[in-house]
C-alpha cells in the first residue's frame, strides 16, 4: 500500500492552524465565533507600504529575484539592524526568505543533522520541534513554566547541553507566552553558549517591535554572540504584512551561504513585489509601527484584567508579542455535566463549541496546563470573547 515518506510521518499537523480551519467552518455555517487562535495583526498594511508595491509592479517588478533577495532591500535590512539593534552586519550577511517561519527552518536544515540536539524551551512556537525532526534532529525539550515567567535560565541551559547540541532556539518576545527576556537574562544565557563550541542560538525576533519594556535586546549583541547567533526576523507581525510572506536571517556569511544554496534548490528567491513592499516598510517612517504597538499593549492590559476576573484561571502580564498564556490546570477533571475537561486542548474545544472563541490549547506549545489566546483583535472582541469564556468556565464543576 503507498504512503507518505517517514520524514512527513515524523511531524505533526500544525494545531494553530487546525484550530483556525475549525472556527472558519463553524463561521461558514452561520456561527458568530470570535478567532483568537492565529498570531495575526488585525490591521491593514499601512498605506505608504501597499502604495510602495502597486508602484513595482507599475515599474515591472516581475521577474525572479536573487535567491537572497534584492540588493536593495538587504541593504535596508543592515541599516535597520544598524540602527535599531546596534549590529553590523553586510548584505552578504542577510538572507531574505519567504517568510520568517522558511528562514527559521532553512537555518535549522542548514545547521542540524541527522542525531544533533536542539535545545527549545517550553512552551515553544509549535512548529519548532516539527522543524528539528524534519532535519533529522532530536528536540531537547526544557519546561520553563508559568511560575518562572515562561524564561528558560542560565542553568537550566548548562544542564541540557551534552556533546551532541548543536543549537538553541529562543523566541524573544515569545510566542505564545509574550515573555521577553531582559537583557541580563540573555547575557546569562550567552556566557553559557560561549563556553561549548559549534553551539548556536537561533534568535526568533518576529515580535521584536511589539514589546512593552521599552527596549527590545538581541542576543547577538553580546560581545561573541554575533558568530554564534542567527537571528531570524521580518515584517508580518510590525507591519501587518502577514501575507506578503517575507522574513530575513542575520548571520555569519557562512550560515547564509548555506541558507542560500538550500532556497536556491526548492523556492529560490522570494515574491518579488513583496520585497519591494518589504523595503519600504524598513526605510521609511516608523510610527505605523508604534501606533500598532500602543494598540496592542492597550489590548494587553485590557484582556489581562478581564482574565484576573476569572476564577480558576493564573494569569501572568505578557511584556510582548499579542498573546495570553493563562494557566488554566484546575479546571482539569471538571465537567458541565456533558463533558469532561481532562487537558487543555479539550478546554479549548469546549471553549470553541459552547462559546464560539477559537484558541489554541497549551499541549501544541509543549505546556499542557495553559492555553493560548491571541488579543490581536478589537477591543470589542476581547470583551466579548472573555464575557463568553468568564459564562464558559463557570459551569465546569
Amino acid at each position: 500500500m503507498a504512503q507518505l515518506s517517514s520524514r512527513l510521518n515524523r511531524l505533526a499537523a500544525s494545531a494553530t492552524l487546525a484550530m483556525s480551519q475549525k472556527s472558519s467552518e463553524m463561521k461558514a455555517q452561520g456561527i458568530d465565533v470570535i478567532n483568537m487562535s492565529v498570531g495575526e495583526p488585525d490591521f491593514n498594511t499601512p498605506d505608504h507600504i501597499k502604495a510602495a508595491a502597486k508602484q513595482a509592479i507599475d515599474n515591472n517588478y516581475s521577474k525572479y529575484s536573487p535567491v537572497a533577495g534584492y540588493p536593495d532591500l538587504r541593504k535596508a535590512i543592515v541599516a535597520k539592524l544598524k540602527n535599531e539593534n546596534g549590529l553590523d552586519y553586510s548584505t552578504t550577511e542577510i538572507s531574505v526568505s519567504n517568510g520568517a517561519k522558511q528562514c527559521v527552518c532553512n537555518a535549522v536544515l542548514a545547521l542540524v543533522d541527522d542525531g544533533d540536539e536542539v535545545i527549545i524551551p517550553t512552551p515553544y512556537w509549535v512548529s519548532y520541534p516539527q522543524m528539528v525532526k524534519l532535519a533529522g534532529g532530536n528536540p531537547v525539550i526544557v519546561p520553563a513554566g508559568f511560575e518562572q515567567d515562561f524564561k528558560m535560565t542560565a542553568q537550566q541551559l548548562e544542564a541540557a547541553i551534552t556533546p551532541k547540541t548543536r543549537m538553541l532556539i529562543l523566541c524573544s518576545p515569545s510566542n505564545p507566552t509574550g515573555s521577553v527576556y531582559t537583557a541580563e537574562e540573555l547575557a546569562a544565557l550567552a556566557e553559557v553558549i560561549l563556553k561549548h563550541e559549534d553551539l548556536f542560538v537561533l534568535a526568533d525576533e518576529i515580535y521584536e517591535h511589539i514589546n512593552y519594556t521599552g527596549k527590545h535586546a538581541s542576543i547577538a549583541s553580546f560581545p561573541g554572540m554575533k558568530e554564534r547567533s542567527i537571528i531570524i526576523n521580518g515584517v508580518s507581525k510590525a507591519y501587518a504584512m502577514t501575507g506578503w510572506r517575507i522574513g530575513f536571517a542575520a548571520a555569519p556569511e557562512w550560515i547564509i551561504k548555506g541558507l542560500n544554496k538550500l532556497q536556491g534548490q526548492y523556492t529560490s528567491g522570494p515574491c518579488s513585489v513583496s520585497q519591494k513592499a518589504a523595503e519600504e516598510a524598513y526605510v521609511a517612517s516608523q510610527q505605523c509601527v508604534e501606533d500598532m504597538r500602543v494598540a496592542f499593549e492597550r489590548r494587553r492590559n485590557l484582556i489581562v484584567e478581564l482574565a484576573k476576573d476569572i476564577p480558576g484561571l493564573e494569569v501572568n502580564v505578557p511584556q510582548g508579542a499579542f498573546y495570553l498564556f493563562p494557566k488554566c490546570s484546575s479546571f482539569f477533571g471538571k465537567t458541565d455535566g456533558k463533558r469532561v475537561i481532562n487537558t487543555s486542548s479539550d478546554l479549548a474545544m469546549y471553549l470553541l463549541e459552547e462559546g464560539h472563541v477559537a484558541t489554541v490549547g497549551g499541549d501544541a506549545f509543549g505546556d499542557p496546563d495553559c492555553f493560548r489566546m491571541s488579543y490581536a483583535t478589537s477591543d470589542d472582541n476581547i470583551r466579548e470573547a472573555m464575557r463568553r469564556i468568564k459564562a464558559c468556565l463557570s459551569k465546569l464543576k
